[in-house]
């Protein structure tokens, strides 16, 4: 049986696609980003909550060099980019899911110009990759309280202690 492609995977944007495909979003545009290696209920709840600062929301997720070079620990990322990007894209919450090669967002957080920038609550403000940017064109960071402390590390920590 040959069945078609599950409709999310036309939310995985290309980088070089991400502009053009950011302008046809209904705005204010929220946009966050990080690993989301194994998706846990503290990512689920953050990302329901960064959505409902905004009428759409990109996520931007680290490449698999990019994991590594963040130091999360022996063998990260667990899951690789292709299938971290196809979990996040069937989120309801998302509007797109893209990616970098980079260490930050930068890039990513530049040709979208989100309304609003979001990260985990262990980010301040003050220290979040593009705020000042975003604060530029008029947009706002945010911080979102953790409501639930989840880790994929501590998770890994866990499995791995048997």
């Amino acid at each position: 049986m040959n069945l078609p492609a599950p409709s999310f995977e036309a939310k995985i944007c290309l980088p070089q696609r991400l502009a053009a495909q950011v302008g046809q979003l209904v705005r204010p545009l929220v946009f966050t980003n990080g690993v989301f290696d194994i998706l846990h209920r503290g990512h689920v709840t953050y990302l329901a909550q960064a959505r409902s600062l905004g009428s759409s929301m990109v996520v931007a997720l680290n490449s698999d060099a990019s994991v590594k070079r963040l130091g999360k620990g022996e063998g990260r990322p667990i899951n690789r980019l292709e299938d971290r990007l196809a979990v996040m894209a069937a989120l309801e919450c998302v509007s797109l899911v893209t990616w970098f090669e980079e260490d930050t967002p930068l890039a990513r957080i530049l040709e979208c110009r989100p309304d609003v920038l979001v990260k985990g609550g262990d980010w301040p403000v003050e220290q979040m990759v593009g705020a000042p940017e975003v604060q530029s064109w008029g947009g706002r960071a945010v911080s979102i309280p953790f409501l639930f402390e989840r880790s994929t590390t501590a998770t890994l920590a866990k499995i791995r202690a048997g």
